[in-house]
């Protein structure tokens, strides 16, 4: 389907970030942009204030009259999210309509334009913010669809009139294979939607897959260590293409230098701590200086980048209370995110709330899990979020909470959780995890504050 011969379009799931990020790109072309989600959320709200018509029932008569026809200036985009058994999904594929995934619709919007994708099991938002932001605040400009609100625009999307576009590549059912990139990033390859691909050599290969799918003459940056045939490498070892040097921490913000065999850039300041932020803004200050940006640009806008929302983000920071909320929900993002906990504020009592995300990628990543739980100084783990998932038995956070070591753990709801925060008053509290955990931030954000 060519992206000109478009004009209304219809998400099944317009509330979540990516396809969000798309809904609002049509409706900055003049199309007609109307969805469905299940749940009226904030970011839901935005967009019906922006002027698209959302329904939270999935039922054909709530169908605005232009989607009660096929034509072939219609769109139907649909998330792998939205269940199979979906009213509106069932009916606008029997009818005929076009239908296409998110990726799909990506692919669609970056083809004919120079396209950077930023792929992997974890990192790949921050770092595609990253990119973004340095090519905004440059100057240089581009369009960008994230998977997370950059809290510099306080958007996840941002429309530029050069051909530039950058995108977040999901692995999620080898959906990056729809696109072919300019630039590519991978920023990490550990086993995850082992649901999806089976085990880690399945995924693995459609990760080399999609790194093959770079156009003549692009460049590929990739995570020291993974296993692929070719790109250029980076990491904060001594080992890669590209190399962090003189990593130290100034007033909670990381500096170091950014090393190449090219150049050198000296004194960069981060303020998103961890070892693994470092890593993220190495791969994006490589993109950007493919591009031409100067280093003096550069240095700046890394210097005032200010995070995604959910990522590693402050919402109490005084001097007697810190609390820090991140969608970390695997074993592997936990554990960069307790570590740079740590190196921020290695003599205080670490209290980590916890929601698990998926019945499988618990069942699957239950040992990972157990033992980076393990390190905090106390846990309190709620329910494990479903999202599309149905349960699986004997598969539960009682199940998870069992094989954990830490001397203080507690299985919690949400309602007491908030108990035993405002009885113990914490003094680095930290939220994770990717599903409805968000909805706590307020309440503990209140209880933190309060005297």
């Amino acid at each position: 389907m060519e992206l000109n011969a478009i004009h209304k379009v219809y998400f099944v799931g317009i509330g979540g970030i990516g396809m969000s990020a798309i809904a609002r790109y049509f409706a900055n072309r003049g199309c007609l942009v109307c969805g469905y989600d299940k749940t009226r959320t904030n970011l839901t709200a935005t967009l019906e204030a922006e002027g698209m018509d959302i329904s939270y029932q999935d039922d054909v008569a709530t169908l605005p009259e232009p989607f009660l026809k096929v034509e072939s200036d219609t769109l139907i985009v649909f998330t792998p999210a939205i269940p199979r058994e979906s009213v509106l999904l069932h009916y606008f594929s029997e009818s005929g309509f076009s239908l296409k995934k998110r990726s799909e619709v990506l692919g669609i919007i970056s083809r004919g334009q120079f396209c950077i994708a930023v792929a992997g099991t974890h990192g790949k938002t921050t770092t595609s913010s990253i990119i973004t932001h340095l090519l905004t605040d440059s100057g240089y400009g581009c369009t960008a669809f994230l998977g997370g609100i950059a809290t510099n625009y306080n958007s996840n999307f941002l429309l530029s009139d050069n051909n530039v576009v950058v995108v977040e590549a999901d692995e999620y059912d080898r959906s990056f294979l729809t696109l072919h990139p300019d630039i590519t990033v991978i920023t990490a390859m550990d086993a995850d939607h082992l649901d999806i691909y089976g085990d880690a050599a399945q995924l693995h290969e459609s990760f080399q897959l999609f790194a093959k799918q770079l156009k003549g003459g692009g460049s590929l940056f990739k995570k020291q260590g993974l296993p692929l045939d070719h790109g250029i490498s980076y990491s904060v070892g001594s080992d890669s293409n590209i190399r962090a040097a003189n990593i130290g921490v100034e007033d909670a913000s990381f500096v170091f230098d950014y090393v190449s065999e090219d150049i050198t850039i000296v004194g960069l300041q981060l303020m998103l701590p961890g070892n693994h932020n470092v890593e993220n803004a190495l791969a994006a200050i490589a993109v950007a200086l493919k591009l031409g940006i100067s280093v003096e640009k550069i240095k700046s806008a890394v210097a005032n980048f200010k995070g995604v929302k959910r990522r590693f983000e402050y919402i109490v920071n005084t001097k007697s209370k810190i609390y820090i909320d991140d969608y970390a929900h695997h074993p592997e993002e936990l554990r960069a995110c307790f570590d740079a906990v740590r190196q921020l504020y290695p003599e205080k009592k670490l209290t980590v709330i916890f929601q698990p995300h998926l019945f499988t990628r618990t069942r699957d990543f239950a040992d990972g899990f157990a033992e980076v739980l393990s390190t905090v100084d106390e846990l309190l783990l709620l329910e494990i979020y479903p999202a599309r998932e149905l349960p699986l038995e004997g598969i539960n956070s009682t199940f998870l909470l069992e094989k954990i070591h830490s001397k203080q753990k507690s299985l919690c709801n949400k309602d007491s959780v908030l108990e035993r925060i405002e009885n113990e008053r914490p003094e680095l509290l930290l939220t994770v995890g990717a599903g409805d955990i968000d909805t706590l931030i307020q309440p503990l954000k209140k209880l933190m504050t309060d005297d």
